[in-house]
């Protein structure tokens, strides 16, 4: 996940440099007269490689947009932690002098993805970014059911 304006411009970068690799790579190959299916197990690695680039390029691009995706259970909430900083258009500095922390805590943080991260410190991370959790339970839990009953609710 890029996290920040200085990983975009390098992933930005590595993209047009492997763009221009794949080019030349698919050039060679046709010249030694590979055929189709040999080009492309040959192409295959390098594109495969490019593709993952570019989404985390254009994953960063809607992020800077505002599209955020949903958390569901709190499942990715470091990430999400993250993306939204990003949607704010905080660098890591300025979210560390939100929350009184050096900018190394926060780039360390976010490189972990805050894991273990506790309820309480989300929730000061949140209002330093002035943005709002809201949940909403979907399926409660039965009260005296078991698994199998919860199940075929």
């Amino acid at each position: 996940m890029i996290r920040n304006e200085s990983e975009y411009q390098e992933a930005c970068a590595r993209l047009e440099a492997e763009r221009e690799r794949l080019e030349e790579h698919r050039e060679r190959l046709s010249k030694m007269g590979l055929s189709a299916d040999e080009l492309k197990h040959a192409l295959d690695p390098l594109r495969s490689f490019h593709l993952q680039l570019e989404e985390e390029v254009q994953g960063y691009e809607r992020l800077q947009r505002g599209d955020l995706g949903e958390l569901f259970n709190l499942h990715g909430l470091g990430r999400m932690l993250v993306a939204l900083r990003v949607a704010r258009g905080l660098t890591q500095r300025a979210l560390a002098s939100r929350l009184g922390v050096h900018e190394s805590q926060v780039s360390r943080d976010e490189r972990n993805e805050y894991h273990g991260i506790t309820v309480e410190r989300a929730s000061r991370v949140l209002d330093a970014m002035g943005v709002e959790l809201k949940s909403l339970f979907e399926r409660p839990v039965l009260p005296h059911t078991n698994e199998s009953e919860r199940a075929n609710a």
